[in-house]
């Protein structure tokens, strides 16, 4: 009885934003082009290839070089302070090369301790410079420190012909696939900068988009203790491929992959294909009744296999849709579940 109410309500908060472009299908294998044998095969061979040495060899794609050029900028009234510092995947757009993050920091104890607990907060695609602010906030104000990162080509880190986070997820799939792997390269970056602050209790936050790459962040980072997915899918390409927000993606793409094929290729950047290595996790899955953009259908799947799998996990299902998550009360609940989890098992 409620499902229509609130799929009424979820597509006319989704047609709020009309600035979404359809942009041309691309393979994007340039985007790849570290494989020795680029340009000798057709786009999608050189693709697959490329797939298969990361799958081979996961931790080599997803762990960075360690960097020493972390610079801190001070509190400023109201502004928390800021954190800076070099991507470790080089793109053609340099403001995207720089990674931009708030700290925010845990109060000291009344017996005059500073907390070791700390949680590392990725927002949802095409998030503001504001979004999860009040969250990590939230967070710090319960004795976790948080430290909220901007996400390749958001906000700081988005060049001047975008008005939108296009190149994370798009029709370009070779660029979706190394963008993606940017922001858990920077994910674990920022994490090791927690780590020389002298935090030892790590967790993860991630919503949406920031969900997924938070789960492959955690899966690769043996900092992190727990991890909070908020808005699950075990497969990057079938939200893409049918979730409401992204049908102007999905209109590039038909007629030139299928879907089957777009799951194989995105493979490195699904939760599915890193599931197992995650037993020894403390994990929330957090998913909403009337989702139209993570399909319920596909959050349910992933608590199924998590369950099938024997990894231990516990979920919460919001009574609303996937935009209404972000509107009153909906906000607060999901927030309260959030905070809950990880004051518990940090």
């Amino acid at each position: 009885m409620l499902a229509p109410l609130f799929h009424r309500w979820e597509r006319r908060l989704a047609s709020a934003a009309t600035d979404r472009v359809v942009r041309p299908f691309e393979w994007g294998q340039e985007w790849v082009a570290s494989d020795r044998h680029a340009g000798a095969d057709n786009p999608r061979e050189q693709l697959e290839r490329y797939v298969r040495q990361v799958l081979a060899d996961s931790d080599a794609f997803y762990t960075p070089e360690p960097t020493a050029e972390y610079e801190v900028r001070p509190p400023r009234g109201d502004e928390p302070a800021r954190l800076t510092f070099p991507s470790a995947l080089v793109t053609p757009h340099p403001a995207n090369n720089v990674v931009h993050a708030r700290y925010f920091e845990a109060r000291t104890s009344r017996q005059g301790t500073r907390s070791t607990r700390a949680v590392l907060v990725l927002a949802q695609w095409n998030s503001d410079a504001a979004g999860h602010v009040g969250l990590a906030r939230l967070l710090a104000r319960f004795g976790m420190s948080a430290l909220r990162l901007s996400l390749p080509y958001h906000d700081w880190r988005m060049p001047p012909e975008l008005t939108r986070a296009d190149y994370i997820v798009s029709a370009n799939v070779g660029r979706t696939l190394e963008v993606c792997r940017q922001a858990v390269l920077d994910a674990r970056r920022a994490i090791w900068w927690l780590r020389d602050q002298g935090y030892d209790r790590i967790g993860i936050l991630g919503t949406s988009l920031g969900s997924c790459l938070s789960m492959l962040t955690a899966s690769h980072e043996p900092l992190v203790k727990a991890q909070a997915l908020n808005h699950i899918s075990p497969h990057f390409a079938d939200v893409v491929w049918r979730g409401l927000s992204t049908r102007h993606v999905r209109e590039s793409l038909e007629g030139h992959i299928t879907l089957d094929d777009l799951r194989r290729l995105w493979s490195p950047i699904s939760p599915w294909t890193f599931l197992d290595r995650i037993h020894e996790l403390r994990t929330l899955l957090v998913y909403a009744k009337y989702d139209l953009t993570f399909p319920v259908d596909l959050s349910r799947r992933l608590v199924g296999e998590l369950q099938t799998r024997g990894i231990p996990h516990r979920v919460a299902v919001l009574p609303c849709g996937h935009y209404s998550t972000g509107a009153t009360p909906f906000k607060y609940l999901d927030a309260y579940v959030l905070t809950k989890f990880l004051h518990a098992n940090l």
